[in-house]
């Protein structure tokens, strides 16, 4: 397998937490590479060295570097959409600038050829029982009945190839009911609203932080023929936008939400005042080590496991509202 070299620029002070967000969103190897730590071993090594090579030495004055290896595949390309899209929520909230530019850079990569690739990846996928995902330039001409969401992600994260989307999806086709209302919050390229309204909801609103997933999810929408006035997208963070909270409404029949461990946490309540009781909450976006953290948290502000799902490394959770 081929691997993309990713180096992320940062500060000292903000190695740890990314290390915790890159770890969260399935980034489970780096290296780092920080002019402190070599000051530190310069000042505290032990024994007597004659000579250290220059290239050594140009690490106490280099810029702190995280390095991470993406597979050049289908789950690599999620997973830089992904990365991209968790720099810049840090970098939007970091008011004392501890994480420093948070720029990335791809070795042997150029930005426009990654841009113009990127589509060799993403083929039509059959997921679950009823479900097939496939991008508009690819023809699909199975006469098996299967339901066929038709995503482009641009730079949004969705695109069915990856084990968190392939997860909600297969829980949701068999939870999901003619006729529900749904709610998906962070819903990046719309695919699980999307294939919620194909499934035969009768309406969705999608939501999500950032301005470019807004865009592609309406886009995407479009492309599967939704009723604009039985689709609503808005962005924005409900755990901090009360009129954003207040906008989207309750009384959902089921709520969808594929993140990452931190956010579902923070979000356990808000699930619970916005879904009926008896309601369907499916969880995603969980490193199998977390699974148990969030389950707990979201368990304790109303729900009860029905059932999850796994798949390399990664876990989903299907809840029921009490």
């Amino acid at each position: 397998m081929n691997w993309t070299e990713v180096n992320i620029y940062t500060k000292s002070e903000g190695v740890d937490i990314l290390c915790a967000s890159l770890m969260d969103i399935g980034i489970k190897g780096f290296e780092v590479k920080d002019s402190n730590d070599f000051k530190e071993f310069l000042a505290n090594k032990d024994g007597k060295w004659d000579y250290i090579d220059d290239d050594l030495m140009n690490l106490s004055n280099c810029e702190t570097c995280l390095t991470v290896y993406l597979p050049d595949n289908s789950q690599g390309a999620e997973m830089l959409v992904s990365l991209r899209s968790v720099l810049k929520n840090m970098k939007s909230n970091d008011s004392n600038d501890i994480f420093g530019r948070l720029e990335i850079e791809m070795e042997n990569v150029r930005e426009e050829d990654w841009a113009n690739n990127w589509k060799q990846y993403f083929k039509p996928l059959k997921i679950g029982r009823k479900i097939l995902v496939k991008p508009s330039w690819e023809e699909y001409s199975g006469d098996d009945d299967r339901v066929v969401i038709e995503i482009d992600p641009a730079s949004s994260f969705g695109t069915g190839q990856h084990n968190t989307t392939k997860l909600c999806l297969e829980l949701m086709e068999d939870s999901l009911k003619p006729g529900d209302r749904v709610l998906d919050l962070g819903c990046g390229s719309g695919i699980l609203s999307i294939g919620a309204m194909l499934l035969g909801a009768d309406h969705a609103t999608a939501v999500d932080i950032e301005e470019n997933a807004v865009e592609t999810a309406l886009e995407n929408a479009g492309k599967n023929h939704i009723p604009e006035d039985k689709y609503s997208v808005y962005c924005g963070d409900v755990i901090t936008d009360t009129a954003l909270d207040e906008k989207i409404g309750d009384q959902y029949d089921l709520i969808t939400a594929n993140i990452v461990a931190d956010v579902l946490i923070a979000m356990s309540n808000i699930f619970r005042r916005k879904i009926k009781n008896g309601g369907t909450l499916i969880i995603s976006g969980i490193i199998t080590e977390r699974k148990d953290e969030v389950v707990n948290a979201v368990v304790k502000s109303g729900f009860e496991v029905v059932k999850s799902a796994e798949g390399e490394g990664w876990a989903a959770v299907e809840l029921k509202a009490i």
